[in-house]
């Protein structure tokens, strides 16, 4: 028996290592700004164009989406569109957040405003929270959903590459929260959902970095939510397992784990829907699929070291 529940734990430990980033970047932007259809801020002149008019309804809720332009950050959106919340979105391509934009207004009839804007920028948390409170967003919602991932890690990436992964994967989410604290405060009940990943609940040696990185994401989330409950800010964390939002690692998980590996994924949309839904209902911790939470509780019940051994195992082969 023994034989057969250590094999059952190396199949569900395997499925995890392969687990990708929510947003996986290859190029470190070196432009920071940041556009929207109503309103331009610039960087260069630390000053809002009082020329341009603003169309926000300020009576609606708005949700912000850092990371919201495609994969589970849109999924998530797109979740919360369905709502009839109003969405402010940000990433770092106009053309991915042009077609998001144009998708969730023609479809779930809402306001959604797009910043171009690098999270991992030092004063780009600062620049969002000004813009918000210059234009009185009825803030209820911060989703953090931006994150730096990849197959490379630790030993095989440089180390600016390193310092822009701890930087937008942990410095932006930490940023975010704390400068656009006061407007969720102020329309309080309000919601705060971070996205970690189950890479962040156990080390991994091949992805030492993002686990790393995701780590702090949810003991962060963990102790924010009892900092924020007298406030009535509800803090949660999503930490899915397997989703194919690119085509090479649904083909990779297909290639090294084959049908079990596609049981255990979970769609992107039913992620943002099952992670909306939840925060909105106060979870805490959030993992989508049967197969994930399974893995999950198996990764917090076992010694750190026998998790370990097995995801180096696993991973060098």
């Amino acid at each position: 028996m023994k034989k057969i529940f250590f094999l059952v734990l190396t199949l569900f430990i395997i499925l995890n290592v392969h687990s990708q980033s929510n947003t996986v970047s290859k190029n470190i932007s070196a432009n920071l700004s940041l556009e929207s259809t109503y309103t331009t801020y610039s960087m260069a002149s630390d000053s809002f164009d009082k020329n341009l008019k603003s169309s926000y309804d300020n009576s609606m809720m708005y949700a912000l989406v850092a990371g919201g332009s495609k994969g589970i950050g849109y999924a998530i959106a797109e979740a919360l569109a369905k709502r009839k919340y109003n969405l402010i979105l940000i990433a770092r391509h106009s053309d991915s957040l042009l077609t998001a934009k144009n998708k969730l207004e023609s479809e779930y009839n809402v306001h959604v405003d797009i910043l171009r804007l690098d999270l991992e920028k030092e004063n780009a948390a600062d620049s969002i929270a000004r813009w918000c409170t210059e234009k009185d967003i009825h803030l209820k919602v911060l989703c953090n959903v931006a994150g730096f991932g990849g197959a490379r890690d630790y030993l095989s990436l440089p180390l600016d590459t390193l310092r822009y992964m701890v930087r937008l994967n942990v410095e932006s989410c930490m940023a975010l929260s704390l400068t656009l604290l006061p407007l969720l405060e102020k329309n309080a009940p309000s919601y705060i959902l971070n996205v970690a990943s189950m890479a962040g609940l156990a080390p991994i040696p091949v992805k030492n970095m993002y686990s790393a990185t995701k780590s702090a994401v949810v003991f962060f989330s963990y102790s924010l939510r009892y900092q924020l409950k007298k406030k009535h800010i509800s803090v949660s964390c999503l930490s899915p397992g397997p989703v194919f939002t690119k085509p090479e690692i649904e083909q990779d998980t297909k290639k090294k784990l084959g049908w079990f590996g596609v049981q255990m994924a979970v769609p992107q949309k039913k992620v943002g829907e099952i992670a909306v839904r939840k925060t909105l209902k106060g979870r805490m911790m959030i993992v989508p699929g049967t197969l994930s939470k399974i893995t999950s509780f198996i990764i917090r019940i076992l010694p750190r070291r026998w998790i370990v051994a097995i995801y180096s195992k696993v991973g060098n082969k």
